[in-house]
């Protein structure tokens, strides 16, 4: 019986300490994001947004945690321009510089094309964002 523990032990710790450091690096979020986010997801605005937040935070294009992020959609723009604002959210858990929330970049998205443009680092000129 103590062998029969002991080889479960030895199964189900590697195990779960493996899952904790997928989750906590963001590997799972990505696999996850491959897996659902299809054609047809691009003019699912809830789905656009889930999958543009693995973007930029995954890309590097900014330091505030996922959950931090606040993306507004601009539901007057034509499908092949459409903005996107990312707003970075000031509440518990978040970065507080100044309480007030802060605009850090746009995402235009042509969901007919489905490509990405942002602003990031260059205010008011888009260029190609990384997928």
């Amino acid at each position: 019986m103590r062998q029969h523990i002991i080889r479960r032990l030895l199964v189900v710790l590697p195990a779960s300490l493996l899952m904790v450091v997928l989750m906590k690096t963001g590997v799972l979020d990505v696999a996850a994001d491959r897996m659902t986010f299809d054609k047809l997801a691009w003019f699912d605005d809830t789905k656009l947004v889930e999958h543009l937040r693995i973007l930029v935070t995954h890309n590097g294009m900014t330091d505030e945690p996922g959950r931090c992020l606040v993306f507004i959609v601009n539901g007057n723009d034509p499908l092949n321009a459409q903005r996107i604002d990312v707003m970075a959210k000031h509440i518990k858990g978040c970065p507080d510089p100044d309480g007030q929330p802060q605009k850090l970049f746009t995402i235009r998205v042509d969901k007919a094309d489905r490509e990405l443009q942002t602003d990031h680092g260059t205010p008011g000129v888009f260029h190609p964002m990384r997928p």
